[in-house]
């Protein structure tokens, strides 16, 4: 970490005084990154099923509503019956100790079921199957196949608020678990400018900076805390700026 240089010194001072000075806020700062990373990693590991909870709660809604839509359509109607069972076995592994299991149900199919992954073979072109393809991308995060979830996220499409920003966003994990951080920045930012709200914007913002300081992208990030700080001040994430600020700003001196 690079020593925080602090202005306004007295040139009166000695050196014992200031490498004492030096010594201590490089303490601070060793401490706001034990803070920071602990932080980051309760919201890497709570958030991440929060926003996949919701996100099911909006499939299972728009399945609802799609069976409402294409009802005359015999083909969309019995996707997205299919569809059900296998969001029944998805949502049950997000609260369940064998999620391992039910994620492969949910993939494979059980019970005389179709499971997604069958779905977007015998339904190709429905909206069941482009939903499907969702919930597969996040079967596969979950059961850390990050290669699987990236090729099933990419082909998900929606005009939905949330789920195309969790889609886009999600691919960044997984270009970060898959230690590729430049491919990761790109999707937060992604992520965060398709569609602007309070619950994916400020998430992928913050995302985006932190993996923005690894690869050197110091004046992005401080651009991506200070919009949070700005426009987002009941996010979540707003709590953990100043540290990050700090942090980064230090490392772009």
């Amino acid at each position: 970490m690079a020593t925080f240089n602090r202005r306004g010194y007295k040139k009166s001072r000695s050196n014992k005084d200031i490498s004492a000075d030096k010594s201590q806020t490089a303490e601070v700062f060793d401490s706001l990154d034990s803070t920071a990373n602990k932080s980051e990693q309760w919201i890497l590991k709570n958030q991440n099923k929060i926003f996949i909870l919701i996100a099911a709660v909006s499939i299972s809604v728009l399945s609802y509503l799609g069976y409402e839509r294409f009802i005359s359509d015999p083909k969309e109607k019995e996707a997205i019956s299919e569809l059900n069972k296998a969001q029944y076995f998805f949502e049950m592994a997000l609260v369940s100790n064998e999620s391992d299991s039910l994620f492969r149900l949910a993939l494979n199919g059980g019970e005389g079921k179709y499971g997604f992954l069958d779905i977007i073979d015998e339904y190709s072109g429905t909206q069941a199957a482009n939903l499907a393809n969702y919930s597969i991308g996040m079967s596969y995060l979950n059961l850390k196949e990050y290669d699987n979830a990236i090729i099933y996220l990419e082909k998900f499409k929606s005009n939905d608020i949330l789920l195309q920003s969790i889609s886009l966003g999600t691919i960044g994990d997984c270009f970060s678990e898959l230690s590729q951080p430049n491919e990761a920045f790109e999707y937060y930012q992604k992520a965060f400018k398709h569609n602007e709200n309070i619950y994916t914007t400020p998430k992928y913002l913050f995302k985006a900076a932190l993996i923005g300081s690894e690869i050197g992208k110091y004046k992005s990030s401080i651009n991506f805390l200070n919009r949070i700080k700005e426009d987002f001040p009941d996010s979540y994430e707003f709590s953990l700026v100043e540290v990050q600020l700090g942090r980064i700003e230090n490392l772009n001196n």
